[in-house]
């Protein structure tokens, strides 16, 4: 035997031999079956899976696999509903009037893709998961909304067009969310192909459902009540799914929602929680319930209202790249970055952020928070700038501990998906700028 080659990791295996006449001579080792198996996963799956993919691929392929069936089916009767609805088989209708209708439907559906890019664009990277499942519910809402329209003459256009609007919005929600995800499963600066075999895999299953499609088309027709059983159960199934699908997926990276849980952990008991441990944890149907909101990069006009009191302020944070400002009224913690600021800073002020809720949130049980006994002090006090200072005096002394923690349980600290908005600021222990900087 020459030489002996394995194709990744699969058991694909073959020998090498040397024979007569100085001849070389393949010898395939791999088991039975393993050609049309290797077939399936070249077609299939990502180059070199499961290496060139995150663990928690295969999971969320699974379940996502199931999602998008369930989802063809219902958007298979919902498809017959609006072609009842525009007038398929009635003998009154016209075309002008099934053609106004469509295209008040998808022009209703333009405008609302662009007005939630513009309100949201932002948000989606931030909570990937959140957004993907919030698409996979407004899709359903959608599909349920055209099944029951033709049920309504003359409500027909307005019910079409707001579900038009709904299904503007998930293509939005859901193709943004999709690319963060598959920028999370791939792992070797692989991210086309990663795609590319998601979209061969959801065709596949698209395939699958329109053969199902072509069977029950005419068992359903003209069958209500059993349209909206089917309705029902394939829509269980495709929030289920989905919800398995998202839950099942394991991001490195930090948001609002991961860091609230690992700092409030850590305060409780000197621990960082693991990957999987945050990200089963993370709130995935609603934001994170908290007293008081964390705004990062907000303007300095919508937190100072004296030039005493951004005065204080900046000489409190002598040398920091950031401002934080607590507002008890508003229940609202604002952060103000400098145009040097860093993804350390950004970081650094949410855990600031973080502590200062955590200290306010248990109030009630003080006694079991002495080493954060000064900002207990400063909040009973009502001191909001004393609270501030003090608790940025405990975030120097313990953030490095923190992050060191961070990396050791594999969180990454860079990108950081904090969602800050764009303000920046430039100021000087005075509080006043040279005339260069204006």
């Amino acid at each position: 035997m020459v030489c002996k080659e394995f194709y990744g990791s699969s058991t694909v295996c073959k020998k090498y031999i040397k024979a007569e006449k100085d001849k070389l001579l393949t010898v395939d080792l791999s088991p039975k079956w393993t050609s049309l198996t290797q077939f399936f996963a070249v077609v299939f799956l990502p180059q070199g899976y499961p290496e060139s993919v995150s663990s928690d691929y295969l999971q969320y392929q699974i379940w996502d696999t199931v999602q998008a069936f369930a989802s063809s089916i219902t958007g298979t009767l919902a498809a017959q509903a609006m072609l009842k609805g525009v007038g398929v088989g009635d003998e009154n209708a016209t075309i002008m009037a099934a053609t106004l209708t469509w295209i008040l439907k998808d022009g209703t559906g333009m405008l609302g893709r662009i007005m939630f890019a513009w309100m949201q664009g932002t948000n989606l990277d931030c909570d990937a998961k959140r957004w993907r499942l919030f698409a996979d519910i407004l899709n359903d809402l959608a599909i349920f909304m055209e099944i029951l329209a033709p049920n309504f003459k003359d409500y027909f256009i307005p019910i079409v067009c707001v579900a038009g609007v709904c299904k503007s919005i998930v293509g939005v929600a859901g193709g943004a969310t999709r690319a963060a995800l598959t920028q999370h499963q791939a792992r070797r600066n692989n991210m086309a192909d990663v795609s590319a075999k998601d979209g061969s895999q959801e065709t596949l299953v698209n395939l699958a459902a329109l053969i199902c499609s072509l069977t029950l088309v005419p068992l359903v027709t003209g069958k209500e009540t059993l349209i909206w059983t089917l309705f029902v159960l394939f829509t269980m199934l495709h929030l289920y799914a989905n919800y398995s699908a998202v839950t099942s997926v394991i991001m490195e990276t930090l948001n609002q929602s991961r860091l609230h849980l690992l700092v409030q952990h850590y305060l409780q008991t000197g621990r960082v929680l693991s990957l999987q441990e945050v990200n089963y944890r993370e709130p995935v149907l609603w934001k994170t319930r908290r007293k008081l909101s964390v705004c990062l990069g907000t303007s300095i006009g919508k937190v100072f209202n004296t030039c005493s009191h951004i005065e204080e302020s900046i000489a409190a944070y002598e040398g920091s790249n950031y401002i934080l400002d607590l507002n008890l009224k508003t229940g609202r913690i604002s952060i103000i970055l400098s145009s040097k600021s860093t993804p350390e800073d950004q970081l650094q002020s949410c855990v600031q952020a973080e502590v200062i809720s955590y200290v306010y949130d248990n109030l009630y049980k003080r006694q079991d928070l002495p080493e954060l006994s000064d900002i207990v002090a400063a909040l009973e006090q009502g001191d909001v700038l004393k609270t501030s200072v003090v608790s940025l005096k405990y975030i120097r002394t313990h953030i490095q501990g923190f992050c060191r923690t961070l990396t050791d349980q594999g969180w990454l600290r860079e990108p950081l998906l904090l969602g800050p908005d764009e303000w920046r600021a430039k100021w000087d222990n005075t509080g006043l700028l040279d005339k260069k900087d204006v």
